[in-house]
C-alpha cells in the first residue's frame, strides 16, 4: 500500500490507509492509547483500544519514543475530539528507525530551547511545527518574488559567484585559491547586472552572496540571499515602484496560499498600501533630532538613530536623496544637488530591507567616482570597457531576502529565518 501524508487523511474517511511519519506525542490511559503522528504537513491522531486493535500493536506502542519513525496502517474514522476531527484506528505499526534519547531539544516545541542549542541541532529544530510553517511560508515568499518579477517582464539571470575583484569596493571579500591565482566569493552581482542592461534590458537575480565582515548582530550574516534588479532606461522612482509592487504582491500571495502556515505562526498579515511613503534623508535626520537623538547630518543611519526612526514610521517606506558620499561609487548624483544622490533605502520600521539607485552611466564620471572613493580604476577595467559599447541610463536595487522575511514574520534575529545560518562564529552545521 502506498503511504499518504497527513494533508489527505481527512479525505480518506472509512478507508484503510498507510501513513508515514514521526511520533510526536504519546499518551496511555490504560485501555486506550493515543499517538500523534507528525509528517511534513501536519498531525494525525492514532487511537488504540483493545476492542478495535490487536494486542501486538498495543505492545509496540508502549516501546515508542518521541521522534521514532513509523509506518502506520489503519482505518480512518471521524472523531470530533481528535485534531482535525478524524483519527486512525491502527491495525499495524512498523518502526522504520528509532530516535536516540535524550534528544538535544524537544521537537514538539513544548519545552523551549535557546537559539544556540537550536542551531547546533538544526535538523531536529526544523522539525517543530512552527519552523515547518515558517520555511514553507518562506518558500511561498520566494516563489512570489520570482513570479512577480517575471510577470513584470524582467529576465532572470545567473551571474558569476567566483570573481576577480570587488564589485562594490567597500565590502571585504572571502579569498579562495583559483588555480595559479586568487579569486574571491562574490558579495554582489552589481557590475554584472549593470552590464546585462545592454543586452537583456531588465534583469533580476535571486542568489546567495558572501561578505567577509566580522558581523555580530541580529540583522547580518556572512552568507545571505539577495534579490537583485537592474533596468535599462529607468530612474530611481521607476525601480522603487517595482520594489513596492513586489512587496505588495508577496503579501497578497501568502494571504491566498499560506493560511495554515500563518495560523500556526500566529501572524495577522495585512497587504500594505502602495505607493509606500517617501521621506528624504534630511527629513529622516530632522525626525531623529525631534525625538531627542543627537545626530549629525551626513552620517549614515544606524543604531539608535534607526530605532528612533522606526518608532515614527510604521510599515514600509523609502528614505531618498542620500548624501552622495554615503553611497557606492556607481550611484548617480542628484541633478538638483551634486551633494546628494538619486538613491534610496527601503525600510520596514527600523529595519533596512535593501537599497537602490539610479546608476552612473558616464564612463568618465564613473572613473572619477572610483578615484574619489580611493579605488583603482584599473581594477575595474573589465567593467569600464563596457561603457565604450553604449551604456544606457539604468537603475536598480538589491533587497535582502531574509530581511524581507523578518519584516513579514516579525522575527527578531535573522538566524531564525535562515535554514543553516553562517556568521563569524558558526560554520557548522
Amino acid at each position: 500500500m502506498k503511504y499518504i501524508d497527513t494533508s489527505v487523511v481527512k479525505e480518506s474517511e472509512g478507508k484503510e490507509v498507510c501513513l508515514a511519519g514521526w511520533v510526536h506525542e504519546k499518551r496511555d490511559l490504560g485501555g486506550i492509547k493515543f499517538l500523534l503522528i507528525r509528517d511534513h504537513l501536519g498531525l494525525v491522531q492514532a487511537t488504540w483500544t483493545r476492542d478495535r486493535s490487536n494486542e501486538e500493536t498495543g505492545r509496540l506502542i508502549d516501546t515508542l519514543k518521541i521522534n521514532d519513525v513509523v509506518l502506520l496502517n489503519g482505518k480512518v474514522r471521524k472523531m470530533k475530539q481528535a485534531p482535525g476531527g478524524i483519527e486512525i484506528v491502527p491495525t499495524s505499526i512498523k518502526v522504520l528507525n528509532r530516535s536516540v534519547h535524550p534528544l538535544p531539544l524537544d521537537p514538539t516545541d513544548k519545552v523551549k530551547s535557546g537559539l544556540d542549542t537550536r542551531l547546533n541541532a538544526r535538523a531536529l529544530d526544523l522539525m517543530t511545527r512552527s519552523n515547518v510553517a515558517l520555511f514553507r511560508l518562506e518558500a511561498a515568499i520566494l516563489s512570489s518574488c520570482r513570479n512577480y518579477l517575471s510577470e513584470m517582464g524582467l529576465v532572470e539571470v545567473i551571474t558569476p559567484k567566483i570573481i576577480a575583484t570587488a564589485t562594490e569596493g567597500g565590502a571585504s571579500l572571502f579569498p579562495t585559491p583559483y588555480f595559479e591565482t586568487t579569486a574571491f566569493l562574490a558579495q554582489s552581482p552589481q557590475l554584472y547586472k549593470e552590464q546585462l542592461t545592454l543586452s537583456l534590458g531588465r534583469v533580476f537575480e535571486i542568489a546567495t552572496y558572501f561578505r567577509a565582515e566580522p558581523f555580530n548582530t541580529v540583522r547580518h550574516l556572512n552568507e545571505f540571499v539577495s534579490i537583485d534588479v537592474e533596468e535599462a532606461f529607468a530612474d530611481a522612482e521607476d525601480v522603487m515602484c517595482l520594489a513596492e509592487g513586489m512587496v505588495r504582491r508577496v503579501h497578497e500571495d501568502i494571504l491566498k496560499r499560506c493560511s495554515n502556515e500563518l495560523q500556526i505562526l500566529g501572524l495577522n498579515i495585512k497587504v500594505p498600501e502602495t505607493p509606500f511613503r517617501r521621506i528624504t534623508y534630511m527629513e529622516a535626520v530632522e525626525k531623529i533630532r525631534d525625538l531627542g537623538e543627537e545626530f549629525r547630518s551626513g552620517e549614515d543611519l544606524a543604531g539608535k538613530a534607526l530605532e528612533s526612526l522606526g518608532k515614527s514610521f510604521e510599515g514600509y517606506y523609502f528614505i531618498t536623496e542620500w548624501p552622495i558620499k554615503l553611497r557606492p561609487f556607481y550611484t548617480a548624483k542628484s541633478e538638483k544637488n551634486e551633494e546628494l544622490s538619486e538613491s534610496f533605502d527601503m525600510m520596514y520600521k527600523d529595519l533596512e530591507l535593501g537599497s537602490g539607485s539610479k546608476r552612473v552611466s558616464s564612463k568618465d564620471e564613473l572613473v572619477q567616482r572610483l578615484r574619489q572613493q580611493g579605488l583603482n580604476p584599473q581594477s575595474f577595467d573589465y567593467h569600464l570597457r563596457v561603457y565604450d559599447y553604449g551604456m544606457p541610463p539604468h537603475a536598480g536595487w538589491a533587497i535582502g531576502f531574509s530581511r524581507l522575511v523578518m519584516a513579514i514574520t516579525g522575527a527578531k534575529n535573522i538566524r531564525e529565518v535562515v535554514l543553516f545560518p553562517r556568521d563569524r562564529f558558526r560554520l557548522s552545521p
